[in-house]
C-alpha cells in the first residue's frame, strides 16, 4: 500500500513538473523524482525486511514461550506429585 502512494506520489510529481514550461527544468524535476522515487523504493523494501524478520523472531519467541510454559506446568504437575508422596 505504501509502495503504490509513493508511487502515485512519484507520477503527480512527474506531471505537475511536465507542465512547467522550461524543459530542462522538467527534465531536471523528473530525474530528481525518479530517484526520490527509488530511494523511498529501497527504503521500503528494506522495512518490509525488517518487519519479516521481526515477526519471524517474535513467531519463534512465541513458539518457545509455549513449550517453556507446558515445561513449567509438567513440573508443577510433578512436584505436587511427589509432595503428595512424602506426606504419606
Amino acid at each position: 500500500m505504501l509502495a503504490v502512494s509513493f508511487v502515485v506520489v512519484g507520477f503527480a510529481l512527474a506531471y505537475w513538473a511536465l507542465h512547467d514550461d522550461d524543459s530542462e527544468h522538467v527534465r531536471l524535476r523528473l530525474q530528481q523524482v525518479t530517484s526520490e522515487n527509488i530511494e523511498l523504493q529501497k527504503k521500503l523494501i528494506a522495512s518490509q525486511r525488517e518487519l519479516q524478520v521481526e515477526l519471524a523472531t517474535s513467531n519463534n519467541l512465541a513458539k518457545t514461550l509455549t513449550a517453556q510454559q507446558d515445561e513449567n506446568i509438567k513440573l508443577k504437575e510433578e512436584l505436587v506429585f511427589y509432595k503428595k508422596m512424602t506426606k504419606h
